[in-house]
C-alpha cells in the first residue's frame, strides 16, 4: 500500500508563500535525499529532504508515521545559498 502524504497546515502556509507545488512535495517526498535526521522528534521521528523538482532546490521537512502509513510534511522551503553549501546538503 502507497504511503499517504499528509500536509500540515504550517506546511501548506510556507508553500503558498513560497510557490511551491504539492507535485513537487511529492516529489521530494518520494524520492528525494535525506541530508539530515531527527531521530529525537515528537511525536515522529523526522529527516530532512533535498529534492530537485522543476530544477530548483527543495528541502522538505517530513515524519513517518508507520503505523497509520503517513509521511506528515512539517515545512518545505527553498533553501538559501547563503545558509548551504553549494549542493544544499550541508550548512555552512
Amino acid at each position: 500500500m502507497k504511503r499517504q502524504i499528509f500536509i500540515r497546515m504550517h506546511a501548506a502556509k510556507r508553500m503558498l508563500e513560497r510557490e511551491i507545488s504539492i507535485d513537487e512535495i511529492e516529489s521530494v517526498v518520494e524520492t528525494g535525499e535525506v541530508i539530515e535526521e531527527y531521530p529525537k522528534d515528537e511525536p515522529f521521528p523526522s529527516r530532512l529532504l533535498l529534492g530537485w523538482p522543476a530544477r530548483r532546490p527543495l528541502h522538505v521537512v517530513a515524519a513517518d508515521d508507520d503505523t497509520d502509513n503517513i509521511t506528515h510534511v512539517i515545512t518545505a522551503y527553498l533553501p538559501n545559498p547563503e545558509k548551504w553549501d553549494d549542493e544544499f546538503k550541508r550548512r555552512k
